[in-house]
């Protein structure tokens, strides 16, 4: 195992420890501290997917707040809840296709 995606993880959970710190003793909607932890956060978690990818050809399943946003400027945005928007979650699901087979 590379050490390099482990060092990366370690900093990756000791920034979400920070920015968790942070949000708790924030002191006004504006306060530097925390949003300093968020871009430490950002960045750490950039670094260990980065890290993840070279030694494993891995990534996760998460995508930061910037990257969407700037892929829905580009057009290249997949808004992966249109997919799921015809399931009610109030209805049991019976494994039978809705859908009439005209």
């Amino acid at each position: 195992m590379s050490s390099e995606p482990e060092v990366a993880l370690e900093a990756f959970i000791a920034a979400i420890r920070e920015h968790y710190a942070a949000s708790v003793n924030r002191t006004s909607d504006t306060d530097e501290r925390v949003e300093a932890a968020y871009m430490a956060l950002a960045d750490a978690y950039e670094i260990y997917e980065d890290a993840l990818y070279v030694a494993y050809d891995e990534v996760t399943p998460f995508e930061l707040f910037d990257d969407i946003e700037d892929a829905r400027e580009d057009g290249t945005f997949d808004d992966f809840d249109d997919d799921f928007d015809d399931f009610d979650d109030d209805e049991e699901y019976d494994g039978e296709d809705d859908e009439d087979d005209d």
